[in-house]
């Protein structure tokens, strides 16, 4: 049985009929690769009536037992990347004053390393932290491009400098910088032909749609993010791609066209190992697909599916105590849900989903904010004058701010 089989098995099951399940290949790829431990109730017992089988027969794993299963193998609690970084750095540059200033190849490999720290380090280090330690390690990569140096060591170091300068872009978009986002975007794109770098090159133009969709220029998103992918049609930067394709067409309520992308994107996510470092931000992490998927079918305004998506993001990275694994993640989930419930009519479902949104101790993102801005809208055109559409916007307005 292949996976889309086997999905419309599941859809036309007793339970997925009564109860208008929602199942499709990419969920039963994410089954399949361990990635969800334990399906909903509805899908548990969908899943039964196709296979005879119970859940934990079929590799599944209740929740009391992952919860013992994390404490049994929990370790010593590691550095964090920009930490390890920060050790690296130090290492090497001490190496280097012993060989007397040159370049070897232990210093190349720790720049390699450290800059793959910084992208590790990008989804939870405060945007100002990271923007300085960035700049600074920039300055002595360009310090080192400047002295005596061979061919080889010429290419490596602007490699190194191109990943920087296109992740010093996007933490400067997210400060909501976006002259500087751009500009840093640019060197990193010239860097990339230069040093004929096709995945650095194509992850310049999933920036250049990335602004586009923040800035509601829907046309220019999935213009660059098709220019991309005549670089590129492989990788990470290919799924992020065709799922900033969909996000574009979801913008301009093209269902087909964003299906279509949608597909795509999982026809090259299922060709992918699951990755070393998924917390690098030039990586696609698996589980970041539910969460695309959420926020895409919520902009297509095919709600079920939405509100199936955002509920499995927040309960996928739920901890026992209650807490989260991925904030952004979660609180664009929470989002979702409150566009959902404002076009249900239930405002104060929607307000209480919008403001905790926010609740995470996490940087400003311009994605987020932009999200926020939506759900404003919404609320004004349907509950206009409410006390309750004053405070979102007023909390809104604060977070803004920085208050």
């Amino acid at each position: 049985m292949t996976r889309a089989e086997f999905a419309d098995a599941i859809n036309k099951s007793e339970t997925g009929q009564a109860l208008n399940l929602y199942c499709d290949e990419e969920r039963i790829r994410r089954w399949e690769a361990g990635e969800v431990l334990w399906p909903s109730t509805e899908h548990r017992k969908a899943l039964k009536e196709v296979t005879q089988l119970d859940p934990q027969e079929l590799g599944f794993l209740p929740r009391y037992a992952q919860d013992r299963n994390q404490l049994v193998s929990a370790g010593p609690v590691s550095a964090s990347p920009l930490e390890t970084e920060h050790e690296i750095f130090g290492t090497m540059e001490l190496a280097r004053l012993f060989d007397g200033g040159d370049i070897g190849a232990g210093t190349l490999d720790a720049l390699d390393e450290a800059t793959d720290l910084l992208c590790r380090a990008y989804p939870k280090t405060p945007s100002a932290i990271l923007k300085t330690r960035i700049k600074k390690r920039l300055k002595h990569v360009i310090d080192l491009l400047g002295g005596r140096i061979n061919i080889d060591q010429h290419r490596r170091l602007l490699v190194v400098a191109g990943w920087m300068m296109a992740l010093l872009g996007c933490v400067h978009y997210d400060m909501q910088e976006p002259e500087e986002a751009e500009a840093a975007r640019r060197v990193a794109q010239q860097i990339a032909k230069e040093a004929e770098q096709p995945d650095l090159l194509a992850w310049t133009y999933e920036m250049v749609a990335w602004f586009a969709l923040v800035e509601d220029r829907y046309e220019d998103v999935i213009e660059a993010a098709q220019a991309g992918l005549d670089i590129k049609g492989s990788g990470s930067v290919a799924v992020q791609l065709h799922l900033q394709e969909a996000k574009g067409y979801a913008r301009l309520a093209d269902a087909r066209e964003t299906n279509r992308a949608l597909k795509e994107a999982s026809t090259v996510l299922g060709k992918l190992p699951p990755p070393e470092h998924p917390d690098n931000h030039f990586v696609f992490d698996h589980s970041k697909w539910m969460h695309y998927a959420a926020t895409i079918y919520t902009w297509l305004g095919d709600d079920r599916k939405a509100e199936e998506h955002a509920l499995e993001v927040i309960s996928d990275h739920l901890r026992p105590d209650g807490s989260t694994r991925a904030p952004m993640r979660t609180a664009e989930a929470r989002l979702s849900l409150a566009t959902i419930s404002a076009r249900e009519g239930d405002l104060e479902g929607a307000v209480t989903w919008g403001k905790s949104a926010f609740d995470f101790d996490t940087k400003p993102m311009a994605d987020l904010v932009s999200r926020g801005k939506d759900l404003d809208r919404l609320l004004r055109s349907r509950f206009d004058g409410h006390p309750l559409v004053n405070e979102f916007y007023d909390y809104l307005t604060s977070i803004q701010a920085g208050k």
